[in-house]
C-alpha cells in the first residue's frame, strides 16, 4: 500500500491541484475578457478545455504532453483569446440594472463558497479515510491507469488511456481525456502517487460545483444571498456528488458536472452579444465540456435548453433566426476543433463495446420521491432541503432570470424518472450519453433542484429580513445580514453541517473506508496493495506481469508503473492475448502459443490477489496450480497476494 502522506504533503498536492486547475483557465479568461466571479468560475472549465484539445492534437503529430508543451498549448490559447478581445467588435457594458451585490455581498458569497467548498472536501476526505485510498469500484482503475500512462509516455490520444487494457493493435478504445491530462500535469508537479492524486480531485469537486452555481446565479443577477445559499445547498445532497464517489467513482462525470452550469452561462452571454470574445468563451465552454467527457456536453445542452425558451419568449420568428445563425460560426469551429473528439465518439457509440443499459428497478412514484427527498438508495430522506425546495418551488417566479432552471429541473427530472422507471427502447436510446445509468441521472436532475432548495432559503431570509426591519430600532435598516446569518446557520445546524456524517458514510463503502468485510473479499486491500508496490521494486524497465482480472491486481500499474496482462476489470473485447493466456498460462512449459505471447508482451512477473471485482469471481483456468510449476519461482508473499518470476 502507498504510505499515506503527511499533511504538508497533503497540501502541497491540493495546492498544486488548484494551480493547475485555475492557473491556464484564469490566463486565458483574462485575455478573452472574463473578470471577477466569471472569471473565477470559468478558469477550471477553459483550462480543462486548453488540455483536451492540445493532447489529442500533439499526438497527432508526434508531440509528446508534458508541462511544458501544455504550457506551451496555454500561450497559443491565450493569445488568440486575446486577439479574440482585442477585435471584438463591441465590449461588455454591465447592464443597469444588474445588482452590485455591495461590499457585504460578495464578503457574504465568499464565506458561503468558503464554507461549502471546506465542507465538501471534508465530506469527501471523512469518507476516504486517508488521502490516498484507493477507489474500490469498476471507473476508479481506468483513470488512475490512464493518468499514469499519460505522465509515463506523453501520449495525449484518445485513445491512449484505454491502451493499459485494450493494448492489441488498432483494438484501442475512444475515451476523452481532458480529466486525465490534466491530472497528469498534477502528477508530474506534485510527486504524489496516482491514488493521492485522484482522491486530492475528489475533494475538490464540491468547491468546483460551489463555483459554478455562484457565478450562474452572480451573471443572471441573482441577489447575493441566494449565491450563498446556492454554494452551501449544492454541498449537501448525498444524491449529487457522495452517492457517484461510491458507485464508480464517476470522476470525469463529476468534474463535467460541477462545470456545466457554466455553459448556460457562456451562451447567454454569447446570444446577448455576439463577438469574437464571447464567441472564443462559448467555444472554451463547449470545448471545455465534450473534453471532460462526451455526456456532459449533452447535460449541458439539457441544462440550457429552457433558458433557450426563456430567451427567445416573446421574440419575433426573425430574431430567433439570426441569433440561431449566431450559433453557425460557433458550431463549426467547435466541430473543426474538436474533430478528434466527435469522431472518436461516433466511432465508440457504433463499435464492439456493447451497450446494455442499467435495468430500471423502481416504480415512477419512488423515482419521484428519490429526487423531491434527495434519497435514492440510503436509508435517510434529507427532509430539510426537501423543505427548501418545497418553499423553492412556491416561491419560483421570484427567481427573475433565472426562473428557466425550473424548467430545466422539470426536465432532467422527468429524464431521470423515465431512467429509474422504465425500460423502453426509447428511453435506453436517449440515455445511452450517459449509459442510461440511474446514479448519473439522479446526480444531474439535483443540480438545479439545488438552485431552487437555495432560492426557497433567500426567500425565508427575505421574509426574515422583513420582520427585522419591522424592530427598526434594534436593527436599523442592515437587517440582511443577520437574517441570512439566522436563517443559514440554522439551515446548516439542521443538517447537521450539510450532512457531513451520513454523506461521508456513502462514500466510505467505495474506498473501503471503516469496512468490515474481510480483507481477502476487497477489491484491493491494503495488503494487495503493498504486492503491487514490491512488484515495482522488483521489475525492470519493460518487464509485464501476468495477473487475474478481477483480483484488484489491474491496479498494478497505476501503482507500480509495471504494465499488466489485463489492465481493467472490464471483460468486453479483451485483447487476444490476455484472453489466451488467462485459458491456458500455466501451460507455459508445452504451449509455443503461450510462449510466444508471453515473450510478445515481455511478461517477467505473475502475481496473484484476492477478492475482486466481481466478488469472488473464480480464477482463470490458467492462473490456477501455479505452485507446482517448476517455471515459476515465488518471490514474495503476504496474507492476500503472492508474486512469482517467470524463468524463461
Amino acid at each position: 500500500m502507498p504510505t499515506s502522506p503527511g499533511l504538508a504533503a497533503q497540501v502541497f498536492t491540493m495546492v498544486v491541484y488548484l494551480a493547475v486547475l485555475f492557473a491556464p483557465g484564469l490566463a486565458a479568461g483574462f485575455a478573452a475578457g472574463l473578470r471577477g466571479w466569471v472569471l473565477a468560475g470559468f478558469a477550471p472549465l477553459l483550462g480543462y478545455g486548453i488540455a483536451g484539445i492540445a493532447g489529442p492534437w500533439y499526438a497527432a503529430i508526434g508531440v509528446p504532453f508534458t508541462v511544458v508543451s501544455f504550457l506551451v498549448a496555454v500561450v497559443v490559447v491565450t493569445g488568440i483569446a486575446y486577439g479574440a478581445r482585442r477585435f471584438a467588435s463591441r465590449k461588455d457594458v454591465p447592464p443597469r440594472d444588474e445588482p452590485l451585490w455591495g461590499g457585504w455581498g460578495h464578503a457574504g458569497v465568499v464565506v458561503c463558497l468558503l464554507v461549502g467548498a471546506a465542507v465538501g472536501a471534508y465530506t469527501v476526505f471523512h469518507g476516504l479515510g486517508t488521502i490516498n485510498s484507493i477507489p474500490q469500484g469498476f471507473d476508479g482503475v481506468y483513470h488512475g491507469n490512464g493518468i499514469r500512462y499519460i505522465a509515463d509516455t506523453g501520449d495525449g490520444g484518445l485513445t491512449g488511456t484505454s491502451s493499459t487494457n485494450w493494448y492489441a493493435p488498432g483494438e484501442g478504445l475512444f475515451y476523452p481525456n481532458a480529466y486525465h491530462l490534466v491530472g497528469s500535469i498534477a502528477y508530474r508537479l506534485s510527486g504524489a502517487d496516482i491514488p493521492a492524486i485522484l482522491d486530492t480531485h475528489a475533494m475538490l469537486l464540491p468547491g468546483l460545483l460551489a463555483v459554478s452555481m455562484v457565478v450562474l446565479v452572480r451573471y443572471f443577477r441573482g441577489r447575493a444571498v441566494l449565491a450563498g445559499a446556492a454554494a452551501l445547498v449544492c454541498v449537501a445532497p448525498v444524491t449529487l456528488c457522495y452517492e457517484s464517489l461510491d458507485h464508480g467513482p464517476l470522476l470525469p462525470f463529476l468534474l463535467g458536472l460541477a462545470l456545466t452550469p457554466l455553459g448556460a452561462v457562456a451562451l447567454h452571454r454569447y446570444l446577448v452579444r455576439p463577438a469574437l470574445d464571447t464567441g472564443f468563451v462559448l467555444t472554451g465552454a463547449a470545448v471545455g465540456l465534450l473534453t471532460i467527457h462526451s455526456s456532459t456536453l449533452f447535460a449541458g445542452v439539457l441544462f440550457g435548453l429552457p433558458l433557450f425558451a426563456q430567451h427567445w419568449l416573446g421574440r419575433r420568428l426573425r430574431e430567433i433566426g439570426r441569433e440561431l445563425l449566431a450559433l453557425l460560426p460557433i458550431a463549426v469551429v467547435c466541430v473543426l476543433v474538436a474533430w478528434l473528439q466527435l469522431f472518436g465518439a461516433l466511432g465508440l457509440a457504433t463499435g464492439d463495446v456493447p451497450y446494455l443499459g442499467w435495468p430500471a428497478t423502481v416504480p415512477w412514484n419512488t423515482a419521484v420521491g428519490s429526487l423531491l427527498t434527495f434519497q435514492h438508495f440510503e436509508a435517510k430522506p434529507q427532509f430539510l432541503l426537501s423543505a427548501a425546495l418545497l418553499i423553492g418551488c412556491v416561491f419560483a417566479v421570484r427567481l427573475g432570470r433565472l426562473r428557466w432552471v425550473a424548467g430545466t429541473a422539470v426536465l432532467i427530472g422527468v429524464f431521470a424518472v423515465a431512467v429509474m422507471s422504465t425500460n423502453a427502447p426509447l428511453v435506453m436510446a436517449l440515455s445511452r450519453p450517459w449509459w442510461d445509468d440511474p446514479y448519473r441521472f439522479i446526480a444531474m436532475a439535483t443540480v438545479p433542484l439545488c438552485l431552487l432548495a437555495a432560492h426557497g432559503l433567500a426567500e425565508v431570509q427575505r421574509l426574515v429580513r422583513d420582520g427585522l426591519r419591522v424592530i427598526r430600532p434594534l436593527t436599523g435598516s442592515r437587517s440582511a445580514v443577520p437574517a441570512a446569518l439566522v436563517v443559514f446557520a440554522a439551515f446548516v445546524a439542521g443538517t447537521g453541517v450539510l450532512y457531513t456524517g451520513t454523506n461521508a458514510g456513502v462514500v466510505m463503502p467505495g474506498f473501503a473506508t471503516n469496512t468490515t468485510r474481510p480483507a481477502r473479499d476487497l477489491p484491493v486491500s491494503r495488503a494487495e496493495a503493498a504486492a503491487m508496490v514490491e512488484l515495482g521494486k522488483l521489475a525492470k524497465p519493460g518487464d509485464w506481469a501476468m495477473n487475474d482480472r478481477a483480483d484488484g491486481s489491474v491496479w498494478i500499474y497505476a501503482l507500480s508503473g509495471v504494465r499488466t496482462v489485463a489492465g481493467h476489470f472490464d471483460r468486453a473485447v479483451q485483447p487476444p492475448d490476455a484472453r489466451l493466456l488467462a485459458a491456458r498460462f500455466n501451460q507455459y512449459a508445452t504451449d509455443p502459443e503461450v510462449r510466444e505471447a508471453v515473450r510478445r508482451l515481455n511478461v517477467r512477473w505473475v502475481i496473484l490477489g484476492s477478492g475482486g471485482y466481481p466478488d469472488r469471481a473464480p480464477r482463470p483456468a490458467g492462473l490456477t496450480g501455479l505452485d507446482r510449476l517448476p517455471f515459476l519461482h515465488e518471490v514474495y508473499r503476504n496474507e492476500v497476494s503472492v508474486l512469482y518470476r517467470l524463468d524463461r
